[in-house]
């Protein structure tokens, strides 16, 4: 019966830790002086010639997907881009996103277009897959379309993690 309760606790733990760290809210201070709440970015798509990262940041008010295409244009051509995203769902509809900022950070050497999530696509955007997005950044020729590979569920898990801790 001993041996029974240590391997139930050792599973409740291992499952605790697991469902604990898919939940690694990160924040940091805006320019601003509002406080931003985030993810590490996961790839979505990587080939040898490009790349893609994507993750979900919220103000607590707001939520924005993040996007960190490598390479990315200079940026005096970047700070152009002011077109919005269209991302194609697992529901089979197709959402936009209007263009919210365009950042450079650690020494301009990772670019992030911040977009934001309309309030009434929260609830699709945290039940079906990201299968791929459209960036239409105006201004350069830095225009591709992206057909999702990997963790096409990380929108849903991360927007899941924000919306359950501002539920308690």
């Amino acid at each position: 019966m001993r041996s029974l309760v240590f391997v139930l606790f050792g599973l409740c733990s291992f499952w605790c830790s697991k469902v604990i760290a898919q939940c690694d809210v990160k924040n940091k201070l805006s320019a601003d002086g509002s406080m931003m709440y985030y993810f590490e970015p996961a790839v979505f798509y990587t080939t040898q010639a490009k790349s893609l990262k994507i993750n979900v940041l919220t103000d607590k008010e707001h939520y924005f997907i993040a996007l960190q295409p490598t390479p990315f244009p200079p940026k005096k051509e970047g700070k152009k881009i002011k077109g919005d995203l269209i991302m194609h769902l697992s529901d089979n509809n197709v959402y936009k996103l209007s263009h919210y900022d365009t950042q450079y950070m650690d020494n301009d050497s990772i670019m992030q277009v911040l977009y934001l999530i309309n309030e009434n696509d929260l609830a699709s955007f945290s039940k079906n897959e990201a299968i791929s997005a459209e960036i239409k950044m105006e201004g350069t020729e830095f225009i591709r379309e992206y057909k999702f590979k990997l963790h096409k569920d990380a929108i849903i898990k991360q927007l899941n993690c924000f919306l359950k801790k501002d539920e308690e």
